[in-house]
């Protein structure tokens, strides 16, 4: 019995990885995820080792993630793959308070983001692109 599984909703070209709660505003994630859109992940990686900001190093896991899903998921040439889309999403706000002057409060918001990498494989009449 149980219930049928879910149709795939990537094409069978394309893998995906996904994190959750980042500790990080999805304005700056998304400056990094907007480097690597559209790249060869091969030189994404390349990209995202040599960057300087913080974010960088988990970009870049979970693009490792995509492309070993990639491999070993859906048996996709590895030396042929692209970082199709890299979405940013908003997750939860942390809502903390700091004493400030005069007994006031300040009120601090730590943001969450989310991120979606999803690599595709490249067609063999692409690759002269």
């Amino acid at each position: 019995m149980g219930k049928p599984s879910a149709e795939r909703r990537l094409g069978e070209n394309e893998a995906m990885a996904y994190l959750k709660a980042i500790h990080v505003s999805p304005r700056k994630l998304n400056l990094v995820a907007q480097m690597i859109r559209g790249m060869d992940a091969s030189n994404a990686l390349t990209a995202l080792a040599f960057s300087r900001r913080r974010v960088a190093r988990d970009v870049r896991k979970v693009l490792q993630s995509a492309i070993a899903n990639a491999e070993n998921n859906h048996q996709l040439d590895v030396d042929r793959l692209v970082v199709a889309e890299a979405h940013v999403g908003r997750s939860f706000v942390m809502k903390r308070f700091r004493a400030r002057a005069r007994g006031r409060v300040g009120r601090l918001e730590k943001p969450f983001s989310n991120l979606t990498v999803v690599v595709r494989e490249r067609e063999e009449d692409e690759e002269d692109v």
